[in-house]
């Protein structure tokens, strides 16, 4: 094999669709980076790099929406805690933010993902029943698989989320303009419509379930609700993480020192007694 066959194998080896990156240009998708400078938003910019083209003003300002709205959630959150427990133990701001980003996981950073697979199957079981059979349907398919947990709705800490109403309304505006469908925003609201009447109560959207709504009208792929909420909460993580580097707290734990963890195991006991 000549040389030059072997430069075009590895050349095609790592091709990308994303950048064209060479001695003096740089282009993104198509535009060049002097160009996008000055002219476009980061949320637009983001869009850019995963779905090719630039989005309507429409779709910037519901992705921007979604970005802001899940930058931080305090301590509370473990990867907050866990960023700032990091720069105590000597971590860099990268480490912090390495070590945080990757809690956001099923549990803690996923639900917004899983919300998106759940709408989806109300949407498709929608196809053949009544929207909100599709949505009981869907929720007894989900929970049978998953547990009782559903994604997207209630929160631990608040009895409703202050962030799902505007992030809502913005959507709301955003069918009334035909900019997006308003499928997913009816597949969320028909979850809620079945949880009251089967709990005799209100369920509420919480952020999850409401940026999942964004992203599902956004047509982004569930894993990327996952991806664009690390993106989000990155910004909190580092916020963070900057603050602690500010303070004296060296190797600081899930709690204050004063406060001790319980023990559940064995009694005191002595290898003199050991069988």
């Amino acid at each position: 094999m000549s040389e030059t066959e072997l430069r075009e194998q590895a050349a095609h080896w790592w091709r990308t669709s994303i950048c064209d990156i060479a001695p003096g240009r740089i282009a993104y998708r198509g535009y060049t980076i002097e160009e996008l400078i000055g002219h476009i938003s980061f949320p637009a910019m983001i869009w850019l790099m995963l779905r090719g083209e630039l989005p309507t003003a429409a779709q910037e300002r519901l992705l921007e929406a979604a970005l802001v709205a899940s930058v931080d959630h305090g301590p509370h959150a473990p990867s907050i805690a866990i960023a700032q427990m990091a720069v105590s133990c000597g971590l860099p701001l990268n480490g912090a933010i390495a070590s945080a980003i990757n809690t956001l996981d099923g549990v803690h950073g996923g639900a917004g993902e899983q919300a998106i697979e759940l709408y989806d199957e109300v949407l498709r079981w929608s196809e053949t029943k009544d929207l909100d059979d599709a949505a009981a349907g869907a929720i007894d398919h989900f929970t049978a698989e998953h547990g009782k947990y559903l994604p997207g709705f209630g929160h631990r800490f608040h009895p409703v989320d202050p962030r799902a109403e505007p992030l809502l309304a913005l959507v709301d505006a955003a069918i009334s303009e035909g900019a997006v469908g308003g499928r997913y925003a009816s597949a969320a609201r028909a979850i809620e419509r079945v949880m009251r009447e089967r709990k005799g109560k209100l369920i509420p959207l919480n952020i999850d379930g409401a940026t999942a709504v964004i992203y599902g009208e956004l047509a982004f792929a569930a894993p990327l609700a996952r991806g664009i909420f690390c993106l989000s909460r990155a910004v909190g993580i580092l916020a963070h993480a900057w603050e602690q580097t500010g303070r004296q707290d060296r190797n600081k734990g899930p709690m204050p020192k004063q406060f001790a963890y319980k023990y559940e195991g064995q009694p005191r006991r002595s290898l003199k007694q050991a069988p």
